[in-house]
Formats: C-alpha cells, structure tokens, sequence
C-alpha cells in the first residue's frame, strides 16, 4: 500500500504563510510589502492562472527576500509546480538577467507569475511614488526584462 499524499496548504494558508514571512518588511514606497504580494496573486488569477501559479504569487519574493529560506519551501505543503515556480522566481546574488530570464522560460507557470511580478512593479501610480532617478532605474530594469521575457507592454503589463 502506498503512503497517502500530505495534504497541501489551502490557498488560505498560504496567503497566511506569504503575509507572516514577510511581516514588517516595506516596499521602495515605503508601503507595506503585503500590497504587492496580493496585487501580484491578483494579477496571476486575473491572468487566468491556477492554483499552483497564485500560490507562488504569495511566495515569489520569500526565498530571494530572505523571508522564506529555501530549505523550508522544500519542506512545505506545497506542489512540486509550485516550488519550482517560486525557486525560478527566486534571482541568485550576481546573476545576470539573461540567466535568470531563461530560468522562468524553462519552468512551466513562471513566465505568467513574472509577468504579474512585473506589471505591478512597474504600475505608473505605484513608480510615482519614489523619486526621479529610482524611477528611471526601476523603469528601465522592467522594461528590460519584459524584452528578455518576450512580454509586450499594454495597458495590464506597463
């Protein structure tokens, strides 16, 4: 007989998960770094993302934020689909963009997480929120890669 499956954490417990690891942390803004989590899982399930996409919108950051440490993703309650997701999200200290751009192209369910990633860090009300040079970094950085990722901005994707 096999060993029955441990049951995985409802989309509830993740959100729970994502908001406590990530609990006091702030924006570029100064906002609360919860807002992003919960545009960026928005955007996903707007996009017509499943289950296993919105639960790595929550998580996206926690690795590479340090909010999460990876060890623990591999132990939670989450499908392997998920992990993956999160884990290619997850930029490495001084990777190029090329590699890191490639990493979400070859895991299935990742471009459209970074796709959401990006639009909302790239909203014109939310860039408008910090100064001039910041801006035009930040600005540019999206844009490039969007053009790496082979995403078009348009009025859901600035």
């Amino acid at each position: 007989m096999t060993p029955a499956a441990a049951p995985q954490l409802t989309p509830a417990q993740v959100e729970a998960l994502a908001l406590a690891a990530h609990a006091g942390q702030t924006d570029k803004a100064g906002r609360p770094y919860a807002e992003h989590l919960r545009a960026v899982a928005r955007g996903v399930r707007g996009r017509g993302g499943d289950a296993d996409q919105i639960a790595a919108a929550w998580l996206h950051d926690a690795v590479e934020d340090d909010a999460l440490s990876e060890d623990r993703l591999r132990r939670a309650a989450l499908s392997r689909r998920t992990k993956d997701i999160v884990l290619a999200l997850t930029k490495r200290p001084g990777e190029p963009p090329e590699s890191y751009a490639a990493r979400i192209l070859a895991t299935p369910g990742a471009l459209l997480v970074k796709e959401s990633d990006l639009a909302h860090n790239a909203d014109p009300a939310r860039l408008a929120a910090l100064d001039a040079p910041t801006r035009a970094r930040l600005t540019e950085k999206y844009a490039h890669m969007r053009a790496l990722l082979g995403l078009r901005a348009g009025p859901d994707n600035p």
